[in-house]
């Protein structure tokens, strides 16, 4: 590792504790480390495969790891237990392994499936899930709307597409009182709008997060399915 990336990364432990702190996680010694080497080989990988736009290491542990894991309390509080047991995630267009990566760090007893459609992405996720000892995350390489259907009781997606066709595209792979969940920046009201008028989704409830650091705004958006009468 270069020594520069390895003293940014060990100034980034306390900020990590704060960010734990703030926003109410309990992180193992094991699952903090995991989330700083996930930053370094972002930051080593991104120098010759492009997994994401941010090449910086802070910008990958504020923009990254801290968006990714304020998605954890919502989920834990979906009805799993504190280290996630009972939940199969499913982690659509996952680019460079988020959330689904930081997602199998900080819920170990949950079951996590990155998908996408770049090749060089999902040998980012197989190599991180074997570097970083994570026998509960596992990618495919594929279109989701290809694959068979999964049936996951959460359907994540960070930057895959508008809530409508995230739905029309994923949803699917849902299984029965699962949920679809959209991470967005601002409130996306005419996206929600659309997927209304789609007819088979519906916007549950839109979730105001605070991520640490973070200056800007972010939601989770929960869907179900109607029911039908």
């Amino acid at each position: 590792m270069n020594s520069a990336v390895q003293a940014s990364l060990e100034s980034f432990s306390a900020r990590l504790d704060d960010a734990a702190t703030a926003l109410q996680l309990t992180l193992d010694e094991g699952q903090k480390s995991a989330l700083l080497e996930l930053v370094a080989q972002l930051v080593k990988w991104n120098r010759t495969y492009n997994l994401t736009a941010l090449r910086d290491a802070d910008q990958a542990l504020v923009h990254h790891v801290f968006d990714s894991l304020a998605a954890v309390p919502p989920l834990l509080h979906s009805g799993a237990s504190q280290r996630g047991a009972g939940l199969r995630i499913l982690d659509v267009g996952s680019g460079g392994g988020l959330p689904g990566i930081v997602l199998a760090i900080a819920l170990p007893q949950a079951q996590i499936t990155c998908i996408d459609a770049v090749e060089k992405k999902v040998a980012f996720i197989r190599q991180m899930a074997g570097v970083l000892g994570l026998r509960n995350l596992n990618a495919r390489h594929g279109r989701v709307e290809d694959t068979e259907a999964l049936d996951c009781n959460i359907v994540i997606s960070r930057a895959f597409a508008s809530l409508a066709d995230f739905a029309r595209l994923a949803g699917r792979h849902v299984a029965e009182g699962g949920r679809l969940v959209g991470m967005k920046g601002k409130n996306p009201v005419q996206e929600i709008a659309a997927l209304e008028l789609q007819g088979e989704w519906t916007a549950r409830e839109t979730q105001t997060l605070s991520v640490p650091e973070l200056q800007a705004e972010r939601c989770l958006v929960w869907m179900q399915r109607r029911e039908t009468t």
